[in-house]
């Protein structure tokens, strides 16, 4: 599948060039429905990128924001997604948006998943604009090497909106989109960072087993653009 690849000098630069992606491609959808959809994904890379989309003027009012995937933690533990998203893509103008969390108070991604796809189903479907991240090994969303549930969330034929995932690599146990979900997604793009993420790209690119390199069945199955700066 073609990629579009493009390259900043630096972080802060890549950053505005992603926020500004994102936000036309809301006000796109915005200007032929009522609400647009947004999941996007934690860990440490996305913060400048939160911070600038925080700021553009997108009808904020009309957006959902969501996760492309969580830990099954609470907002209180630095290891959650959806507190880094509160602290610093729900500010400023951003603030207006709907934050649509994955997780719930209960002991486990099986239990809170009834609940959790009722929310996600009851957002604008396919979303407007889904951001992945990749891991040094070759994870995406939680799809991770070795997980639990896998096969099942990247099947293509699955109908399910989420899945469930344990991994050794994964930590806790996760609650994440599936393939194609993300892959129905109008704007799909890909958030990294580094001389070492540009290598495992490289890898994922190359024709292998996606079970290896989850990333590899988001890159073999649509176009997807790139941002990536040093």
């Amino acid at each position: 599948m073609p990629i579009a690849r493009h390259d900043f000098p630096t972080k802060e630069a890549l950053a505005d060039a992603l926020a500004g992606h994102v936000a036309d491609a809301l006000t796109a959808r915005l200007s032929r429905s009522d609400r647009a959809a947004l999941a996007v994904s934690g860990g440490r890379t996305p913060t400048r990128f939160f911070e600038a989309l925080s700021q553009k003027p997108v009808e904020w009012s009309r957006v959902d924001v969501t996760l492309v995937d969580e830990r099954w933690v609470g907002e209180d533990s630095d290891r959650s997604n959806a507190a880094l998203v509160r602290q610093h893509l729900l500010q400023g103008p951003a603030a207006a948006a709907h934050f649509v969390p994955l997780h719930i108070d209960v002991p486990t991604p099986e239990d809170g998943m009834a609940q959790v796809t009722a929310r996600i189903a009851a957002l604008a479907q396919p979303f407007a604009v889904a951001i992945l991240g990749m891991g040094d090994d070759g994870h995406t969303a939680s799809f991770f090497p070795g997980g639990d549930r896998l096969a099942q969330a990247l099947d293509p034929a699955s109908g399910q909106l989420l899945e469930t995932m344990r991994a050794p690599a994964a930590g806790e146990p996760r609650i994440t989109l599936t393939l194609p979900v993300l892959l129905a997604a109008d704007t799909l793009c890909l958030h990294i960072e580094g001389a070492g993420k540009q290598r495992v790209l490289e890898a994922a690119l190359v024709s292998g087993p996606a079970e290896a390199m989850p990333i590899r069945a988001v890159l073999t199955r649509r176009p997807v653009e790139i941002f990536w700066c040093p």
